[in-house]
C-alpha cells in the first residue's frame, strides 16, 4: 500500500506536465471529507491516505505519496438535490432564504449563483418545495462550502502572496472556483 500524507490544493505550483502525468483517484464527497481513507488510483495502486485531522480533499487537489508520486483527485458524480428559484413561483430571494434555513440546520451545501446543491433528503426536499422552489434530483460532483474556519484555512494555503502592512483584515479576491454553471431553472419538471 502506498502511503499518502500530503495534499496540494488544486495542484498549486505544480507544472502542468506533472499534473498530466499524474495518476488519478475518483472519490465521492463522503470519502473526500475524511482525513483518513483507503482508495485505489487509476494505476491500480492501493492508497492509504493519512492527512491532518480536519483536512478536506477537493476535486482538482493533488495527493503526494511517500515515494513522491502525484495523484490527482477527481470528484465523482453522485446523487444530489438541486434547488432553483423560479420567477413564476417566487423570487430569487426564496433561494437566499432557503440557504439560510439549510445553513441553520447545518446542512452541507454547495452554493452556485443560480442554484443550491445538497445531498438528497426527502424532508428537506418537501420543505424547499413549500418555499416556492424547484427541486430536482441530478448526478454531479459535490463541493459544499467549507464554512468559516475552513475558508480561512483554504485561503492561507491557496494564495501565496505577501501583504506589506501588518494589520488584521478581511478581503475578497473574487476568484473563480471553476464550477460549471448550467442553464437556468426549467419549469417543465
Amino acid at each position: 500500500m502506498l502511503t499518502v500524507n500530503k495534499l496540494i490544493p488544486r495542484g498549486h505550483g505544480l507544472a502542468p506536465v506533472l499534473l498530466k502525468r499524474a495518476s488519478t483517484v475518483a472519490l465521492d464527497w463522503d470519502t473526500r471529507q475524511k482525513s483518513r481513507f483507503e482508495a485505489t488510483d487509476s494505476q491500480g495502486r492501493a492508497l492509504g491516505v493519512f492527512l491532518p485531522r480536519g483536512s478536506v480533499v477537493r476535486g482538482g487537489d493533488v495527493l503526494v505519496a511517500d515515494d513522491g508520486s502525484l495523484i490527482r483527485v477527481e470528484a465523482t458524480a453522485q446523487p444530489l438535490m438541486v434547488v432553483r428559484a423560479c420567477a413564476e413561483h417566487g423570487s430569487p430571494f426564496d433561494l437566499l432564504r432557503a440557504a439560510y434555513h439549510l445553513g441553520n440546520r447545518h446542512v452541507q451545501l454547495e452554493l452556485q449563483p443560480d442554484r443550491l446543491q445538497l445531498e438528497p433528503d426527502p424532508v428537506l426536499g418537501d420543505m424547499l418545495r413549500r418555499m416556492h422552489l424547484t427541486v430536482t434530483e441530478e448526478r454531479a460532483a459535490f463541493e459544499p462550502e467549507g464554512g468559516a474556519y475552513a475558508a480561512h484555512a483554504e485561503h492561507e494555503h491557496e494564495h501565496e502572496h505577501e501583504h506589506e502592512h501588518d494589520h488584521d483584515h478581511d478581503h475578497d479576491h473574487g476568484h473563480d472556483h471553476g464550477h460549471v454553471h448550467g442553464p437556468g431553472c426549467n419549469h417543465d419538471h
